[in-house]
């Protein structure tokens, strides 16, 4: 039987739903979007909602395979303060 939903655009998830999908609180999540460290999100008609594509490949990117990995690149949801441009081109020695 084919599937009646095969062909239609990936599916929008609402905050709520979205943060269940991920494993954080809601409210971690609006954090992530206010400090630009969160998943890619859409604004439709007012409402914010997120892809499921968008959110699986924002959790992909903390992947680790050791916890001896410098770690992945999601960031905490907070304020980041840009490098200085005297630090940005230099690594740990």
């Amino acid at each position: 039987m084919p599937d009646p939903l095969a062909g239609l655009p990936p599916r929008f998830l609402r905050t709520p739903e979205a943060a269940r999908f991920l494993g954080l609180s809601g409210r971690t999540l609006e954090k992530h979007r206010t400090y630009g460290t969160g998943p890619a999100y859409r604004k439709l008609g007012g409402r914010v909602v997120y892809a499921l594509d968008d959110l699986q490949a924002w959790a992909n990117r903390g992947a680790v395979t050791s916890t001896s990995d410098p770690g992945g690149s999601v960031l905490p949801a907070r304020r980041h303060e840009p490098r200085p441009a005297a630090l940005a081109g230099r690594g740990s020695r």
